[in-house]
């Protein structure tokens, strides 16, 4: 069986844990600028303190001894340590020459934390996604008000820095390729471009899944560029995933009803990855993992969700709440092609 085969017998078997937030979890190391930079980038014209993405080659150590903890929580897939990992964000470092380097290096530091994790604990088989997030810059919309029509990039800027990304992952031994936190589905074609560019050079079409999550930004139910949820599946379901979800800006009771919503429109696995509740005036996410669990654990037991994890706020303490909260729920039964857009 090849990964999406395999993938989707476990989706039919049983509800699949995503990990948490990586983020939140390199806060609780309290790194200084020189932690970040390390030896190789101590003389680095700019600041480096909060590219997180630069850790996975100055302090691999951590980033592999998070995705441990979220294998051992009870994660089943793991996300590379790469959400801002393409030319276009890593230039606000001038640090896009590293694209590649820095995501061949996060796959590898995943897939190494698996491989150890599945030879202490035979017979459980975890998986890598090599995370690809919305970019700082964004294709739908003017960073500036007096001229609605400029945009920051080109649609084949944006794909080609896609492109180099999606041949790091997989370079470096990614299982799946998620496309996440899409806030303007534009940028979201541009990954599916560059992904389906990739499969089809290295005729691996079919052969590797890919995951989409969109992120509703309020209660207006609308992504940042404006579609509504129903607009967004629509957009994207061309690239076939093998599943749909959301992550992201809201936590789960305020994403109670789009889920719900997603549930029946989907004709794919449906994830749901929420925050640990919403920021406090701090920033901070005082949601506790009993309390995110018993949400999620809901969605499940409504039969909405098929892969379910946790985004900004989560720890390893929220994930093992959330594996044991839907153990005993089925889930989503996968819809009948004519009851589906």
């Amino acid at each position: 069986m090849n990964t999406i085969d395999e993938l989707r017998h476990l989706l039919d078997e049983r509800i699949v844990i995503i990990d948490g937030a990586m983020g939140t979890m390199i806060q609780r190391y309290k790194l200084n600028e020189a932690d970040y930079r390390g030896e190789r980038f101590k003389d680095w014209p700019k600041d480096l303190k909060g590219n997180n993405d630069l850790l996975s080659l100055t302090q691999p150590g951590i980033i592999k001894s998070i995705h441990t903890e979220y294998l051992e929580a009870g994660a089943d897939i793991i996300e590379t340590n790469t959400f801002n990992a393409q030319a276009i964000s890593l230039a606000d470092y001038d640090m896009q020459e590293l694209a590649y380097e820095l995501n061949v290096a996060s796959a590898k530091i995943a897939k190494a934390a698996v491989q150890e994790y599945m030879v202490v604990h035979p017979g459980e088989q975890k998986y890598v996604a090599g995370a690809i997030g919305p970019m700082n810059k964004t294709l739908s919309l003017s960073p500036d008000v007096n001229n609605p029509g400029y945009r920051a990039m080109t649609f084949d800027e944006a794909e080609a820095a896609y492109y180099e990304q999606v041949k790091g992952l997989m370079d470096g031994g990614a299982d799946i390729l998620l496309v996440e936190t899409i806030f303007d589905t534009l940028n979201a074609k541009a990954a599916i471009f560059a992904i389906n560019k990739y499969l089809r050079e290295h005729d691996l079409r079919g052969q590797v899944p890919v995951m989409i999550s969109g992120t509703i930004t309020d209660a207006s139910g609308r992504t940042l560029s404006g579609q509504t949820l129903e607009a967004f599946l629509v957009s994207v379901m061309h690239a076939a995933p093998i599943s749909i979800g959301l992550n992201c800006a809201l936590g789960a009771a305020q994403m109670r009803p789009h889920i719900e919503e997603l549930a029946g429109l989907a004709a794919s696995y449906v994830s749901c990855y929420p925050n640990a509740g919403l920021p406090n005036p701090m920033g901070e996410y005082d949601e506790t993992p009993a309390e995110t669990a018993a949400i999620v654990a809901g969605f499940a037991q409504e039969g909405w969700v098929n892969m379910v994890g946790g985004c900004c706020g989560t720890t390893p303490a929220h994930i093992k709440a959330i594996a044991q909260a839907v153990k005993q729920h089925k889930p989503r039964p996968m819809p009948e092609a004519e009851a589906v857009l």
